[in-house]
């Protein structure tokens, strides 16, 4: 891999070749492993029992099944929200968590995301470095910055370590002798091949996916 051709380029125009041109691997985690939990928090009771919006008491949970809704219907067709985002801390200048949109279902594109989340999670780390610096602060040596890739409503979670060396290879097009294991995890589904098109609509999807979700939010530190 040390004899890969290496070429500038943008995030978004990364692919599996250029996670093997920087010693990138992803190792795929089940629940316990990934989020450091033998079980994953409880949820309240109303959002894993009541499937509909109109017919729920909480606000909070409204709103929730209503954005559910609107990012994808259980049909044969996908709708697509707005979802390249990224959480920031103002008061530290900290980009904390990256979401990435697969845009695969869409005729028009079919990069895997992957790579694209990974390169944003690089790019977020040398940024944050460089502000650090602006602000006569210390940079620091390593950063885990926390992802999700959506389909929808259904996410793939991921943990990307990322090193100031790592960020020196790739600026120098120079192959890392050691690797960068990126951690990524999957939610086990009860209805695995009907994943993308049922998305949190049936309620044991729904208990699976949020689970995940509010276990990833240690991660995020959120």
């Amino acid at each position: 891999m040390a004899n890969i051709i290496r070429s500038a380029k943008s995030g978004s125009d990364w692919t599996e070749n250029d996670l093997e041109a920087y010693n990138i691997q992803v190792r795929l985690e089940d629940a316990a492993t990934f989020f450091g939990k033998d079980n994953l928090p409880l949820l309240a009771e109303e959002i894993l029992s009541v499937q509909e919006a109109e017919d729920m008491s909480s606000n909070r949970n409204v709103e929730l099944v209503n954005l559910l809704d609107l990012a994808m219907k259980p049909a044969r067709r996908i709708r697509h929200a707005q979802t390249d985002v990224c959480l920031i801390d103002r008061s530290r200048n900290d980009i904390l968590l990256l979401v990435q949109e697969d845009k695969r279902f869409n005729p028009t594109e079919s990069r895997n995301p992957r790579p694209q989340l990974i390169a944003k999670a690089i790019a977020a780390f040398s940024y944050n470095s460089s502000l650090r610096m602006a602000a006569g602060e210390g940079t620091i040596e390593s950063k885990t910055i926390p992802g999700v890739v959506l389909v929808g409503t259904t996410p793939t979670f991921y943990k990307i370590p990322i090193t100031a060396a790592l960020v020196r290879n790739i600026r120098h097009g120079t192959y890392p002798p050691e690797p960068t294991i990126v951690s990524a995890h999957v939610p086990v589904l009860p209805r695995p091949n009907r994943r993308y098109s049922e998305g949190m609509k049936p309620l044991d999807s729904r208990q699976a996916i949020l689970r995940c979700y509010e276990a990833f939010k240690d991660i995020v530190g959120i």
